[in-house]
Parts: C-alpha cells; sequence; structure tokens
C-alpha cells in the first residue's frame, strides 16, 4: 500500500497529471459522443483520422506554446506570436510568388529569411523588456498591433496566394505516413528539452523567473537570459507562420495566427506553467496545446457555430485552470488522508 500511494502521490503531484486528466476525459467524451473519432485510416500510404488531424492542427499552437514557456518561465509574456507569425507567413509566400510551380526564391532561402525576420521580432521584445525594462506584456503588445500592420505591407494589403507545390509540404506533407508537422514539432521540442534540461540554461531561466534580482547578484546575465527567451519564442512563432500558410496555401495578414497568443498562453498555463514564472514544463504546454485543440475539434465535429466555440472552449479551459486552484488541491489532499488512514 506504501509504494502503491507514493506512486499516486507522484503522479497526483506532477505538473503533468490535470492535463493529462482533462485530455482523458475530452477523448472519453468523444469515443462515447463522437462517430468514428478514433478510426484511422490508411490512404496512399498516409494516415488519416480525426486523430491525426488534431496533432496536424495543433502542430502550429504546440509551437508557439513551446516557444511561450521559455517566457512564462522568465515572469514574462510575448502577446505578439500571432503577429510574428502572420509577418513570417506574409514574408514566405512573398517570397516564393504566386507563379504557378515556379518560386520566386529558392525554397531554402525563402526559410531562412522569414525565419530571420521572426528573429529580428524577437530581438525587438527582447530588448524592450530586458534593456528598456518595458512590462512585458506592454512591451509585446507594441509588436502585437504594429505586427499585423508590418505584414500587410509586406503583402500590399492583398491575400497572396502560392502555386509551389514543394512549399505545401511543410504544412500539408507526410513523412513515413505521418504529417510533416508532426516531425517539425518534435524537433523542435527536442532542442528546447536538451537545451533546458541537458544545459544550464534551463536552471538560468527558472532562476530568472523565481528572482531576477537573486539571480543577478548570483552572477547569472538576467537580461541575457530573457533576450534569448523572447528570440526562442519568437522563432517557434515564425515556424508556426509557415507552417500555417503552407497548409491553407496563402497568406492572410488579417487572419494568420489571430488570436492564438491567447490559446498559446493557456496551453502553457494549463500545462502547469506559473505566470509569475520559475519551473515550467514543455511537456505540459504541449499537451495543453493538444487539449486545446482536441476541445475545438470536438466543438466543430457537432456543428456549433463558430461564433460559440470560443465560449465553449473558454468553459472548458476555466474548468481544467480551477483544478489548479488551492481549495481543489485542498479538497485532494484531504481525500488522500483519509484514503491512508482506512488503508
Amino acid at each position: 500500500m506504501t509504494a502503491q500511494a507514493s506512486w499516486w502521490e507522484r503522479l497526483r503531484h506532477s505538473g503533468l497529471f490535470w492535463p493529462l486528466v482533462a485530455l482523458a476525459l475530452v477523448m472519453l467524451f468523444n469515443l462515447l459522443f463522437t462517430p468514428n473519432f478514433f478510426r484511422l485510416e490508411i490512404k496512399d500510404g498516409h494516415l488519416f483520422g480525426s486523430l491525426v488531424d488534431v496533432l496536424n492542427r495543433g502542430a502550429p499552437l504546440m509551437l508557439m506554446a513551446i516557444g511561450l514557456t521559455a517566457v512564462i518561465a522568465t515572469a514574462g509574456v510575448d502577446l505578439s506570436v500571432g503577429a510574428v507569425a502572420a509577418i513570417c507567413a506574409a514574408m514566405a509566400t512573398r517570397l516564393v510568388g504566386n507563379v504557378t510551380d515556379v518560386t520566386s526564391t529558392p525554397l531554402p532561402l525563402v526559410i531562412v529569411i522569414a525565419l530571420g525576420l521572426a528573429i529580428l521580432c524577437g530581438i525587438w521584445n527582447g530588448l524592450l523588456v530586458s534593456r528598456a525594462n518595458i512590462q512585458p506584456m506592454v512591451a509585446t503588445l507594441v509588436l502585437m498591433v504594429a505586427g499585423r500592420g508590418i505584414a500587410q505591407l509586406i503583402t500590399d494589403g492583398q491575400i497572396i496566394t502560392v502555386y509551389y507545390p514543394p512549399f505545401f509540404y511543410f504544412g500539408a506533407g507526410y513523412l513515413l505516413g505521418l504529417p510533416f508537422t508532426l516531425f517539425i514539432v518534435a524537433t523542435v521540442f527536442l532542442f528546447a528539452w536538451w537545451m533546458t534540461r541537458r544545459t544550464a540554461i534551463g536552471l538560468f531561466v527558472e532562476s530568472v523567473g523565481t528572482n531576477a534580482s537573486s539571480s543577478f547578484y548570483s552572477g547569472i546575465n538576467e537580461k541575457n537570459i530573457k533576450l534569448l527567451a523572447y528570440v526562442f519564442c519568437s522563432f517557434c512563432a515564425g515556424i508556426a507562420g509557415i507552417i500555417i500558410s503552407s497548409n491553407v496555401k496563402s497568406a492572410d495578414a488579417n487572419n494568420v495566427g489571430l488570436f492564438m497568443e491567447l490559446d498559446a498562453i493557456l496551453a502553457v498555463v494549463i500545462g502547469g506553467t506559473l505566470m509569475s514564472g520559475g519551473r515550467f514544463s514543455l511537456a505540459g504546454s504541449v499537451l495543453g496545446a493538444l487539449l486545446i485543440q482536441s476541445v475545438t475539434t470536438t466543438i466543430y465535429a457537432f456543428g456549433v457555430p463558430p461564433e460559440v466555440v470560443l465560449v465553449v472552449k473558454s468553459l472548458v479551459v476555466l474548468f481544467v485552470v480551477l483544478l489548479y486552484s488551492e481549495p481543489v488541491k485542498l479538497a485532494l489532499d484531504k481525500l488522500a488522508q483519509r484514503k491512508g488512514v482506512r488503508a
């Protein structure tokens, strides 16, 4: 009983526990009420099904959540990730051009320029926060507002449509039967995990988020750590923008990444990372993004009007966030103690 109780305590106090429970509940709901939700098919060597759609369509959100995890862990926030995605999507499609089966710029150069622009956006946000000492919400709000204007300047206020098949592979291609977007997310996640768990960077990020002043007097350059976090966040947003534009084969500066910053922040919070900074969980953020995308897919499967989707999704997110509240934690602790006494 002691080993069993210890296993339960470790699981319950894990940052992944509640995201897993919430995701399991959504999956259970779909199992009972959504026909063929778990049905998988192989067509032309590719895997198809609702579960694959959740993973594929949730890839941009997962990327943004991974990037935002680093920023929020430093006690910051980045409201501009949606606008950065729009900027990179606009730049990528503008460089590719709209000539059938031809690209105006070599595709590798397109990706480098688009992601380079994302890094510049991250440097801008990072300098405002770390050097100018502007509050993160205000600093990133500048690019959130101006970013879509920049994207419209890049596209001349038009929706750019792309007809170059190799570009479509980023958002709609398949590798080994699975969507190529999953391999992109896995690569970024493994890179972020290695940097934060196999080097000192993760410890520095948590230290800065817990107490920036103490970190400074401990010899940690907290300004550079914050700058690095914002650059990585924008880099992830840039990749998300390329995936989105590749998937829809166009770039609309007004709609690419619209409101995704809010979903990404919610995904990070659902994953167990506190907005006050400190300890963080990359895996929890990915689970949070999957939960939000699963809820969205489920709602659309029932034919719910788009204007109601945000309301339903917000209620689900509110329920999950309440699970982290102190009253719920105290109630669970009391319940666990009662079970221990009875045993």
